[in-house]
């Protein structure tokens, strides 16, 4: 039996049980910037880490690192591609599969690998970009039908008819705190015609560009809405998915992601804090040139953080204070090494962020399939141990968090 172990916990009217109600109000608390009772953790976890995660520790075929350690929130997806339709299927062997998506995507998933590649794309012209149009925000399908779709189907794993986003929202209220999500423009782009011709047509068409950046924006407004809407009384907040840079810096220049990105960003937000929502946005690489502007929009929290881009919450908290949460930012390199030592003085470092609330422990991406799974336990039971209020860390890791 887990020490984490809660399934036992009697539900109250709701059907949510109490432990998930202390998760809420964990949650809540966190992101206004308060103390709870504890630091909120949580994570994604790719499936080659999980199978590894049971076979080390000994656990069930169907052990899920959620349950397990009672986590503190978890993410859903709807069907967010644009045209809402079955994978082609170009070729299948039991070692690997090539599909053709919703987003026009054909995509070649090696089972023996954790990512699939993108081989070519439908929107193969900027003309064809310009011309084409998406099916309905609102089809019932995206959110309470099972089929085929490419960002729940093909990626870490690869599954054909994906369940209802709603029904999945349902199944995992009871236990924990439920998000729903959204891409935004700058995801939609990256799997309907590449990251390469996203940012070439961007240099050579500017302003045709943004035309066709705000066309694809109000269209994924449209989604959001209509999954919160769908999900009313359901989800318990909204994850923006959103890369705009990488490790350097950005994919293009900040004022035209202010220009044509930010917009639709700050709309999908203030339409989700309008029916209660608080928001994480979801973005890889390095945003420091940009990060203000998440501010200004009214991010709740941002995630993943990722260290390896310079990203680091403690220097982020001494810089913008509690004007922003923070979700992630633990280095999955240190993780994966495995050293102890250096892993708990990564953990206990980044706990410094979390003093007066606004911090979520998280990996600064995902728990990738090169952590053991006796790691992962490791660093659950730490960031437990230590991450009471109030936060009181060992001398040699306390930071003078006196912000700007």
């Amino acid at each position: 039996m887990s020490m984490f172990n809660t399934a036992g916990l009697a539900a109250d009217r709701t059907g949510r049980k109490q432990n998930t109600l202390r998760k809420l109000d964990r949650l809540a608390k966190t992101l206004r910037h308060q103390e709870p009772d504890r630091v909120p953790i949580s994570d994604f976890f790719w499936g080659g880490f999980t199978k590894r995660w049971r076979k080390e520790l000994n656990l069930p075929d169907d052990a899920n690192p959620y349950y397990y350690y009672d986590l503190d929130w978890i993410v859903t997806v709807p069907n967010m591609d644009p045209w809402i339709r079955p994978f082609e299927t170009l070729k299948e062997t039991p070692e690997e599969v090539v599909v053709k998506t919703g987003f026009g995507a054909v995509m070649h998933k090696l089972f023996s690998l954790p990512m699939p590649e993108m081989h070519s794309w439908e929107i193969d012209a900027f003309d064809k970009l310009e011309a084409c149009r998406f099916d309905d925000p609102r089809d019932r399908r995206r959110f309470f039908e099972a089929g085929d779709n490419q960002i729940a189907g093909v990626g870490d794993g690869f599954e054909r008819n994906s369940p209802p986003w709603a029904e999945t929202v349902k199944s995992l209220r009871p236990d924990f705190p439920v998000f729903g999500s959204m891409i935004e423009v700058s995801e939609c782009l990256t799997r309907l015609i590449g990251q390469e011709n996203a940012m070439l047509w961007m240099g050579e068409e500017p302003e045709r560009m943004g035309e066709v950046i705000n066309r694809i924006g109000q269209h994924y407004l449209e989604c959001a809405k209509a999954e919160i809407d769908a999900g009313k009384g359901l989800i318990d907040g909204f994850v923006i998915w959103g890369d705009v840079a990488y490790k350097k810096g950005m994919f293009f220049s900040p004022n035209y992601w202010r220009e044509y990105f930010k917009p639709w960003v700050a709309q999908m937000t203030a339409y989700a804090h309008a029916n209660g929502l608080p928001v994480i946005y979801h973005g890889c690489g390095n945003v420091k040139s940009i990060f203000q502007d998440y501010i200004e929009i009214g991010i709740d929290a941002y995630n993943p953080l990722e260290a390896k881009a310079t990203m680091d919450c403690v220097e982020l908290r001494r810089q913008y204070g509690h004007r922003m949460g923070f979700c992630g930012n633990s280095d999955m390199q240190i993780w994966e090494a495995g050293d102890r030592e250096a892993i708990r003085r990564e953990v206990l470092r980044k706990l410094n962020a979390a003093k007066g609330g606004g911090y979520i422990f998280q990996s600064d991406h995902s728990v990738s399939s090169a952590v053991s799974g006796h790691t992962y336990d490791y660093i659950v039971k730490l960031v437990r141990e230590s991450g009471d209020y109030p936060i009181r860390l060992p001398e040699e890791f306390e930071e003078n968090l006196v912000t700007a």
